[in-house]
């Protein structure tokens, strides 16, 4: 049976919307720390080092998930991806233990996330969409995940508080549920019989990947991005109330970080089709530096926050589809998701260290500080190792754009 019906835009549609979804409901985890810890007699620690694994278990498993969609087509990863996620909320509603939290909201969803977000939808997007039109479509996709983060953050808040925690976490475990009819739309049929015919094997693609310098430079950048964007999307709703504001600005922060990363993404999928991929990371990775220390500068009112918010939200994904891009310009896209996932790696063991020190510091100092320090000096580093990455394509490919 043919296989036609599966064009490069209604592939584009279906897996902008299940990034809408799987990142939409992640993005909202912070919501729930302060009744959660509360509720449980837990310290933000608990709270934290669960999202921590979650972020870690994510990448751990991301090239072994991204592998397997490679040779034999992303549909099961997704629909297995999916209904991990969906146990993973609904053990988060039923935990009684800090053991079965980081259970449910560690592993259970951090192997959830690895089989349902960037890396497997690129892979399917990377080989189904014309090399001109790559970048554009990787940012799109990627805007769709941001509007999930502006769309659900609301829901979730609005579930809270006239619902409750528990009950949130049930309705969010339904609304995840949707993704895995998507899945079919991106499901690679013959993808195992064309990955048997393929002349570069997985072991090979990893050895010539880590043989490659700018491969490992951008890989140690991604960690910075990780770091980063989850001690923000965890901790600013608590960090703003300590500092006297409402947990409405708070809400209103994350969502206008999901609503400016929309904007953010478009723009740099845009411009990586028509400028330097690595110097536009270097600069994301700058201007998020400078962003932070604007916002610890002055003083913080609602007006300020939200200004932070939108200005890092512009920022907060943009990295992703030129990371992906700069991985597929130089590799190609026969193992785009497992490439991808090995960077992405990178990228989730500095999201478990920026999530789990945030709340390991406050607790021993009270004050998020010193995490906001090491964010910065961060940002600078991010921007010097993207410099000289080398973005053309490797011999293998003839010098041609893949």
């Amino acid at each position: 049976m043919q296989a036609n019906w599966r064009t490069p835009t209604l592939v584009l549609i279906c897996g902008g919307l299940m990034l809408t979804l799987a990142m939409g409901v992640r993005h909202g985890f912070g919501l729930f720390l302060q009744p959660m810890t509360l509720a449980h007699g837990w310290g933000r620690e608990t709270f934290a080092f669960a999202l921590a694994m979650q972020n870690l278990l994510w990448g751990i498993t991301q090239p072994l998930t991204g592998l397997i969609a490679d040779r034999y087509g992303a549909g099961k990863v997704l629909v297995v991806g999916s209904v991990l996620y969906v146990l993973g909320l609904i053990g988060m509603a039923y935990a009684t233990s800090s053991t079965g939290f980081v259970l449910s909201a560690g592993f259970l969803i951090g192997i959830g996330l690895s089989g349902t977000t960037f890396s497997i939808i690129y892979g399917v997007l990377g080989r189904i969409t014309p090399p001109e039109k790559r970048s554009m479509a990787l940012g799109i996709a990627g805007a769709a995940g941001s509007f999930g983060q502006f769309a659900l953050l609301p829901v979730s808040q609005s579930l809270i508080s006239g619902f409750g925690w528990l009950e949130a976490l049930l309705v969010l475990a339904a609304i995840a549920a949707l993704m895995a009819p998507l899945s079919a739309v991106l499901a690679e049929p013959h993808r195992d019989l064309a990955a048997g015919r393929h002349p570069q094997s997985a072991r090979s693609a990893i050895q010539e990947a880590f043989a490659h310098n700018g491969f490992k430079l951008l890989t140690l950048g991604y960690f910075v991005c990780g770091f980063q964007v989850v001690f923000i999307g965890v901790h600013l709703p608590a960090y703003l109330s300590d500092k006297g504001l409402t947990a409405n600005v708070g809400v209103t922060c994350l969502a206008l970080i999901g609503l400016f990363n929309i904007f953010g993404t478009l723009a740099a999928g845009w411009l990586g089709a028509r400028h330097s991929k690595k110097h536009l990371l270097a600069g994301i990775y700058l201007t998020r530096s400078i962003v932070i220390i604007a916002f610890l500068a002055a003083p913080l009112t609602p007006t300020s926050a939200y200004l932070f918010a939108m200005a890092i939200g512009f920022l907060w994904l943009s990295t992703v589809p030129l990371t992906n891009g700069i991985v597929a310009q130089v590799f190609g896209v026969a193992y785009l998701s497992m490439l991808g996932g090995f960077v992405f790696f990178s990228h989730q063991i500095g999201s478990f260290l920026g999530a789990w020190l945030g709340g390991v510091l406050f607790d021993s100092t009270g004050s998020y500080n010193i995490v906001w320090g090491i964010i910065i000096m961060l940002g600078f580093l991010a921007m010097a190792i993207n410099l000289p990455i080398d973005q053309r394509p490797v011999a293998r490919l003839n010098e041609q754009p893949t």
